[in-house]
């Protein structure tokens, strides 16, 4: 019987991604099961917070000191054929490293090459990045981070609350999805902020979880046709729910009581009369003359809310096409 040459099979390159949002080692079982059969595993940080769970498990790692341009040319010539080489995936994703095997592949210049498969070892969770926003948080208020950040209180970024409050609610009025995006950030932002700031506080401290934490028990509280066994088979039937839970829970003897004085003047008059229906009163307007523009503009907000529209935002949405004839008599002129 003639010898056959037996051609080893082709290298396999494996390039393992993990998160850093979760805790080090809580890798996938796919993970796990090709660090114990790679032939080598590699990796390029010697510091990369997966290394000393992985080393505990009994798997050898080796630290390929390599620059960013080189590294695919590396690690492609690692896998030799017959081999399974691993490669423990920086926390920065590599940048680069997959555009770089794949012009090896294409072009050719390594023969053979390796056979390339990417692994997620690990997910981030709806809201991951969540904790990236806390990190960075916390870099600019400690010591060798921002000085302007370091330097605000809950009162001096007050104005900026309001003022990203209110651009939220142009992007959301105006329909602009980019616009929606980012303002939702610069809001989420101020929360994050606050938090911070109150981590600070020498006697009474809490953080971003113990926000969460509040709103998430008063969520649960107040559905309890979700979170327990309440009927409430219609939006009136749950917003009635609501109302009389935040009652009993905030031991509120008037209608009136909570009702923010510093909101905006149409949406203040607004939820006093809404206030007042709920409660099954009928209370005549205060008494003025037709001079007064005040009483004037609080029975304009009421009408407006008994026909089920929102005073401030009908004004808005008349502002905005009061400044659009502006424009348009400004490009006449």
């Amino acid at each position: 019987m003639a010898d056959h040459d037996i051609t080893p099979a082709p290298g396999r390159l494996v390039l393992l991604g993990s998160t850093h949002r979760v805790a080090a080692g809580l890798l996938s079982w796919p993970a796990w099961e090709a660090l114990r059969g790679a032939t080598r595993v590699l990796v390029g940080d010697p510091a990369h917070p997966q290394l000393p769970a992985v080393r505990q498990a009994g798997v050898a790692v080796e630290v390929v000191d390599a620059e960013p341009f080189a590294l695919g040319p590396t690690l492609a010539r690692a896998a030799v054929p017959g081999t399974v080489v691993v490669w423990i995936s920086g926390t920065d994703g590599d940048p680069g490293l997959t555009d770089s095997l794949a012009r090896l592949a294409v072009e050719g210049t390594l023969d053979p090459m390796p056979e390339l498969e990417l692994l997620p070892g690990s997910y981030d969770l709806p809201g991951a990045r969540l904790l990236d926003l806390v990190t960075v948080m916390d870099r600019l208020r400690s010591p060798g981070g921002c000085p302007w950040d370091a330097e605000q209180t809950h009162a001096s970024l007050v104005k900026y609350l309001v003022e990203e409050s209110f651009e939220l609610v142009e992007a959301i009025e105006e329909g602009d999805r980019e616009a929606l995006l980012e303002e939702l950030g610069d809001v989420l932002l101020q929360v994050f902020f606050h938090a911070r700031i109150a981590e600070e506080h020498p006697d009474d401290p809490f953080t971003v979880d113990d926000v969460a934490a509040g709103i998430i028990d008063k969520l649960t509280y107040r559905h309890p046709h979700v979170f327990g066994d309440a009927h409430a088979p219609t939006a009136e039937h749950v917003e009635d729910n609501w109302e009389r839970l935040k009652a009993e829970e905030k031991q509120r003897s008037s209608a009136v009581d909570g009702v923010p004085l510093a909101q905006p003047a149409l949406a203040l008059a607004a939820k006093l009369h809404s206030r007042a229906v709920k409660a099954g009163l009928t209370v005549p307007l205060p008494e003025a003359d037709d001079t007064d523009p005040g009483t004037q503009l609080l029975a304009l907000a009421i009408a407006a809310q008994d026909q089920g529209l929102d005073p401030e935002a009908e004004l808005r949405a008349a502002a905005r096409r009061y400044r659009d004839a502006i424009r348009r008599a400004e490009q006449s002129d």
